[in-house]
Order: structure tokens, then C-alpha cells, then sequence
């Protein structure tokens, strides 16, 4: 397998001090490797955005270190921390939010070809800027001169993906790229995300909440909770063979057409669901390999 481009090593991020201390990411370590997907799978407040955001340098971490080509981004001096920040781009949640609505699109991507591709001068940032929009499936004589609110919620979103491929990256960290959008764009927009990742030998950060998704998109997957990865390895492996209890909990929460939904024996009772969050919360550090690419967090 090829060398990680990206790792956190043990990461841990706590915000506040003391008894009120919320620990929003305990131990964490995973690996972004190119032409692969890792999917970073829980619900809303498990601790997924933390983890990108300290991916992204938004975020410090508390302890632990976070590693690009197998050297700490910590002691990097401004020219590689620079580096770093052009080689891994984030594709946000909200495909409006994260466009300035007074400027065209062609504004948008024009900007950090200016800023980040010294190599592309005078006509040439046109040319790629039109390059880039046919790459994500969008007519550049249409899409180009218009505003951010004149497009759809998936064009915004192919507009963003175009941007973080301007300045050329090695990692796409992308955060629930496809929750506020129509289902029926969702697949487009996987789609392109998988052919990114193939064609241009990217590592690919995909963090969501639907583990449905998870197969589809990503080779690896981490699912975590309270801030600890509870189960993690091969996709498939982890989802047919769902061991740990807070995993089994976010599948039987995905339809299934052939259980009835009337069918009490396909639900789990509250208190079965209180109790497996319980247990699924507390620190734990012991770790098992229940087959090759197939790790759980004991509980």
C-alpha cells in the first residue's frame, strides 16, 4: 500500500478546562492515501467535523500529531505549512454558504489559480477556468459569468469541488458534501467525487452521517462516536460484519425493504439504544483485530 500523504497519530482535541472539558475527539488516527476514500461515519456530534477541521489546521490539536508524507505539520516552517495548505483543499456542507454571493463564479475560480498557480498566467487562467467546469460537468459559457444564487444547490456544489481542484490538491476533505442537497442530485455529485478521486490519485477525507453512502464512496471506514472511532477497516467488512454495538446501531437505523416497518423485532427499544450509547461513549483503549482490516474499540 502506498505511503499515507495525510495521518492524524493518536489526535486528541479538548475544548475548555476541567470538569466542563468537552473531549471532542479522543485517540484518533487514520490514514488518507491516494486513489482511496476513508468515510468518516456518526451522527451529529460524534466529533467527524473536528477531525477535519484539525485536517484543515482549523483546529490545534490538544495532543497527538498530524502528519503530511510522514513529517508533523507541528514543526513545519512557513513554506511547508503553505505547502500543506494548498495540497489539502475542504469541500464545505453548505454549497451557498461557502460562495461569496457578490462575485460570479468565474471570480471564484479564477482567485486561487491567481493566488496558488504562479504557473498560469494572462489567457491561460480563462482556459483552466473553463477546463474546470467542464471537469465537474458544468457549460462554462453558462455557469461562468453568473452568481452564486442563480445556480442550483448541485451546481453550487460542483462550483466548490472545482475550486478545491483549481490549485491542484492531493486531499479533498469533504464534509457531508451531499446532506443539503436534493437526493436527486446526490448521486451525480458521489459520482464526480469518485471519478475525482480515480483519475487524479487523490486521498479523499469523505465525512458523513448516512453509512449507506459509506459503500459507495470510500474503500475505508471509520465509524466514531462521542469522539472515539469505535469500528474501522474495510468497507465492506465492517458493513457486512458489523460487530461493534454502536455500528450495528447506525445500520438498523438504514431501510431496508425486505423488514416491515410494522415489525417490532426489527427495532431496537429505547432503553436497548440508551444502554448501547452508554456503553458505546466510555473512553476505551483496548483494541481488537477481528479479522484482517477489521478493528473494533471494546466496550
Amino acid at each position: 500500500m502506498s505511503e499515507a500523504i495525510l495521518a492524524l497519530d493518536t489526535v486528541t482535541k479538548t475544548f475548555g478546562h476541567g470538569a466542563s472539558a468537552v473531549h471532542a475527539a479522543r485517540s484518533i488516527s487514520f490514514s488518507l492515501r491516494a486513489g482511496r476514500a476513508l468515510a468518516l461515519v456518526g451522527e451529529s456530534g460524534s466529533g467527524k467535523t473536528t477531525c477535519a477541521r484539525m485536517a484543515m489546521r482549523e483546529y490545534l490539536p490538544t495532543s497527538g500529531r498530524i502528519l503530511y508524507k510522514g513529517r508533523p505539520v507541528e514543526t513545519a516552517n512557513s513554506a511547508e505549512i503553505a505547502r500543506y495548505r494548498r495540497s489539502v483543499q475542504m469541500i464545505f456542507q453548505d454549497p451557498f454558504a461557502s460562495l461569496n454571493p457578490a462575485h460570479t463564479i468565474a471570480h471564484h475560480l479564477r482567485r486561487p489559480l491567481k493566488l496558488h498557480r504562479p504557473d498560469i498566467k494572462g489567457t491561460e487562467i480563462d482556459v483552466t477556468t473553463r477546463e474546470l467546469l467542464q471537469r465537474v460537468r458544468l457549460d462554462p459559457d453558462l455557469v461562468a459569468p453568473k452568481y452564486p444564487h442563480e445556480l442550483s444547490g448541485g451546481q453550487r456544489q460542483r462550483v466548490n469541488i472545482a475550486r478545491t481542484l483549481a490549485v491542484k490538491p492531493e486531499v479533498i476533505v469533504a464534509d457531508e458534501p451531499t446532506s443539503m442537497l436534493d437526493v436527486s442530485v446526490r448521486l451525480g455529485v458521489l459520482n464526480l467525487l469518485n471519478e475525482m478521486k480515480q483519475e487524479l490519485n487523490l486521498g479523499l477525507l469523505y465525512i458523513t452521517h448516512d453509512i449507506a453512502t459509506a459503500r459507495y464512496v470510500a474503500e475505508d471506514i471509520a465509524v466514531m462516536y462521542a469522539g472515539q472511532i469505535v469500528e474501522w477497516g474495510s468497507t465492506a467488512r465492517v458493513i457486512d460484519n458489523p460487530l461493534h454495538p454502536y455500528t450495528r446501531l447506525l445500520l438498523s437505523a438504514v431501510p431496508d425493504p425486505d423488514v416491515q416497518f410494522d415489525d417490532p423485532k426489527a427495532r431496537l427499544r429505547p432503553n436497548e439504544v440508551d444502554e448501547i450509547r452508554r456503553r458505546s461513549a466510555a473512553p476505551q483503549d483496548d483494541i481488537v483485530e477481528v479479522e484482517p482490516e477489521h478493528f473494533m474499540r471494546m466496550v
